[in-house]
Parts: structure tokens; sequence; C-alpha cells
């Protein structure tokens, strides 16, 4: 589930950077324009995995503590 998340994340990042550089929505474009389904369905997923890419950093900085001791 980390690694779908990382990718849609990275996904979603790249999108972001041609949106704001060359004001070009990547995704909009494959899947037929930002109110599409398939367009909506893939910006939720890029959220969701954003949501779920916070919870990385919380076990990660569990994990380092557990190693310290």
């Amino acid at each position: 589930m980390d690694t779908i998340a990382l990718i849609l994340s990275i996904i979603g990042s790249l999108n972001w950077g041609l949106v704001g550089l060359f004001r070009f929505d990547l995704v909009a474009w494959l899947l037929g324009g930002q109110t599409s389904l398939l367009s909506r369905i893939v910006y939720t997923l890029v959220g969701l995995a954003g949501i779920w890419c916070v919870s990385l950093l919380f076990r990660r900085n569990a994990l380092a503590e557990r190693e310290e001791y």
C-alpha cells in the first residue's frame, strides 16, 4: 500500500509541476478533461495517496525512535 501511495503521489506532483510551469494538466489531457469521471477518480486517488503518505512520516519517526533504544 505504501508503494502505491508513493507512486500516486509522484504522479500527482509531476502533474502539478506541469500545471504550474506550463498550464498543462496531463491527467485531464489523457482522461478527457478535468470534469470527466476518470480524471476525477485519478484526482481522488492521488489525494487519498497524499493523505496516506502523511502516515509514512509518523511511522518513520516511530521506527527511528525504536531503533535508538
